[in-house]
């Protein structure tokens, strides 16, 4: 519940993210926890699945799994897994090109979300309990798994779609 719960307020801090900045941020690759810019966006912004920038958008670290880093040599336990379109991460319009790279589905391969135009522009996930990325097959593959918990799966996966981040930008009157 602590998992999902932070979730949602990842979403929401990405959504207002973009609302202030006319974009969503690049995802975090920084490995050294001493660095200045560890757990800050990277610049210039790659179509690369990487860690989210939780210093950038204020929010915690790890899920309700994870233990924060102290050195460079220590593993990732726990933390944020983000995807985000290139397109999206740069100042972008109504007009920007839809996104067709990313796909959500569940457990038999079933589409969670539409396809090109209207489909994910970015995906964010905790590993779940087992601090392994089980929905998805390689940091490359564009697919992600979004279902109910079992023996060989226990991601926990949410998505922001093209329109839902629309609608928030007109809303706040940031697109015409």
């Amino acid at each position: 519940r602590e998992t999902k719960k932070q979730l949602a307020e990842i979403r929401e801090a990405l959504l207002g993210f973009a609302i202030i900045k006319g974009r969503l941020p690049c995802h975090s690759s920084q490995t050294d926890p001493a660095a200045a810019d560890y757990g800050i966006e990277d610049t210039p912004c790659t179509n690369a699945e990487g860690y989210l920038p939780w210093r950038t958008l204020g929010v915690t670290e790890v899920d309700a799994w994870g233990s924060p880093r102290l050195a460079a040599s220590d593993p990732f336990p726990g933390y944020w897994r983000y995807r985000v379109v290139t397109a999206y991460a740069m100042a972008f319009t109504l007009t920007t090109p839809p996104p067709s790279a990313l796909i959500v589905q569940d457990a038999s391969g079933k589409a969670l979300t539409a396809s090109s135009p209207d489909g994910p522009v970015a995906v964010i996930y905790s590993t779940g309990p087992d601090l392994v990325a089980n929905g998805q097959n390689t940091t490359i593959d564009a697919t992600y798994q979004a279902s109910e918990r079992s023996q060989n799966f226990d991601d926990i996966l949410v998505w922001i779609g093209r329109p839902i981040l629309f609608n928030r930008l007109i809303t706040a009157r940031k697109l015409p």
